[in-house]
């Protein structure tokens, strides 16, 4: 009977199109390929541009690594590639990688789409590859030429390397820590599928709402795997959610790992669930996890336990622990977030920076009501004009009846229009309840795709003035106009 439920459960995840087709497995194989030979040639390029002796720049390399879902060889039709672009000593971040491929990514008829993402914690670009949504950050290591199936475990790559380098590396670490790991990869990989599928219907999945992202369901599922290495996939699903139930946080979660001896920061363990990373003894998952997602989280990780605790029960279904959260039943007060813009190329770069702020949102919320719920799914208004995105955020009955909502949305107002470097859009915030709700938000069904957090720098039509690369003076390496805003051409190298 068990191997049974594990059989439906492979069936459910083809039927909910969680398995790539074969051509769209061939497809981003192929867009990763022409990356790698993209960065060669820049390097090559960059390697000329500082007068490099001709067999150094024969024998320099750079190289394209994946990780997150793609990375782990979980990733479905929809989703996008996390890919890290790893290059020698000489090719700086600001000059070589943001504006000289910048411009030979932009030139290329397969790319779209293309932001520059300076500011984040982990700097990058971000595109479209023939479609595919690309992650791309920069690693830079103090080598000649960087292998192409690079070991980013080898000391004599590591050395020297900044502190940007190393935060952009620990994706790539972290992926091949948590493979090495688990006892079954195949089985892993069914397990975390069918965990990320969970978290989405539930509403618990999205850093950036203060959920848990890919990277933490995969330490949870691998951690799982690794208590009980024969168990069945169906096993593995149940013992889940037990484990995590009665978790007792802030213990953190740590991999059975040979190459590090177990160790406990303190300031992590006031994290409400501290995660560490597998590949290094003192790094854990970056979280914005706060008091209302963690309960929100926890009893989510109690309702599976309930519904799976008995598997050989004669009316099991998989569907009831994928129900989608029923949030206009659950709740009947809601904020109402609306994000708009003037064009709808704005739009996404305005809805990704105020994403990336919604943290400071929700902390407002608990202090002047209590628990909030923030829905992750992104709704759409058809008798709205312009461009725009709405979130209902679910309130639990708190400390006032009435909130201030005007004074909320001042404060939030002020943390989002400081530094932002694209034009400004709008937010509006309002109370609903739960009767006056549309009945497109009853639904999960209309989320919007591709709104992460990230801005356009933005060609103008006005005078310019050339940028000269420091290490090769006739070259134009990009513009600044004459506000002293950079800009970047739209084609050329």
């Amino acid at each position: 009977m068990e191997d049974e439920r594990s059989r439906s459960l492979l069936q459910l995840m083809v039927n909910e199109g969680l398995l790539p087709s074969p051509d769209e497995v061939e497809k981003r194989k192929n867009v990763i390929e022409k990356l790698k030979n993209m960065v060669m040639a820049w390097v090559k390029r960059v390697a000329w541009q500082r007068r490099l002796p001709k067999q150094e720049i024969a024998s320099t390399s750079a190289t394209i690594l994946t990780y997150g879902s793609y990375g782990l060889g979980v990733h479905s039709s929809e989703s996008d590639i996390d890919a890290l672009c790893v290059a020698p000593f000489f090719a700086t971040m600001a000059e070589d990688f943001f504006i000289v491929l910048y411009n030979m990514l932009k030139s290329r008829p397969e790319v779209s789409e293309i932001h520059c993402v300076k500011d984040a914690k982990v700097p990058m670009m971000r595109f479209k590859f023939d479609g595919i949504s690309i992650d791309l950050p920069y690693a830079q290591l103090n080598v000649l030429a960087v292998p192409e199936n690079l070991d980013t475990f080898n000391p004599f790559y590591l050395r020297g390397i900044d502190e940007t380098g190393w935060k952009s590396l620990s994706g790539v670490r972290a992926n091949k820590r948590i493979c090495q790991l688990v006892p079954n990869l195949e089985k892993f990989q069914s397990m975390l599928r069918c965990v990320k599928l969970w978290a989405n219907r539930r509403g618990v999945y999205g850093t950036l709402n203060g959920f848990l992202g890919g990277v933490h369901l995969a330490i949870l599922a691998a951690f799982v795997c690794q208590s009980d290495p024969n168990a069945s996939l169906s096993a593995l699903i149940s013992n889940f959610f037990k484990t995590f139930a009665f978790w007792p946080w802030p213990t953190p979660v740590v991999l059975q790992d040979g190459m590090f001896q177990p160790t406990v920061n303190p300031t992590e363990t006031r994290l409400f669930m501290p995660i560490r990373l597998p590949c290094s003894p003192y790094e854990y998952c970056h979280s914005n996890i706060t008091k209302s997602t963690f309960y929100k989280i926890r009893a989510e990780f109690l309702r599976g336990h309930n519904l799976t605790k008995d598997l050989l029960k004669s009316n099991f279904d998989w569907h009831d622990i994928l129900e989608p959260f029923p949030y206009t039943k659950k709740y009947t007060g809601f904020v109402k977030i609306l994000l708009s813009a003037s064009k709808p190329d704005e739009l996404g770069d305005w809805v990704g920076w105020v994403k990336s702020r919604f943290r400071c949102l929700l902390l407002k919320l608990e202090e002047v009501q209590g628990l909030c719920d923030p829905n992750p799914a992104e709704y759409i208004d058809v008798d709205v004009a312009e461009p725009h995105v709405i979130f209902y955020w679910g309130l639990q009955p708190g400390k006032s009846n009435v909130i201030d909502i005007e004074s909320v949305e001042d404060v939030f107002w002020t943390n989002i229009s400081n530094g932002y470097q694209g034009f400004l859009g709008r937010m509006e915030l309002s109370i609903m309840q739960a009767s006056q709700l549309p009945k497109y938000s009853e639904s999960d069904t209309l989320r919007r795709k591709g709104t992460k957090a990230c801005w356009k720098m933005t060609d103008y039509n006005h005078q310019r003035i050339p940028i000269y690369s420091q290490h090769f003076p006739n070259y134009i390496v990009g513009y600044v106009a004459t506000n002293g805003d950079p800009e970047y051409p739209s084609s050329g190298c």
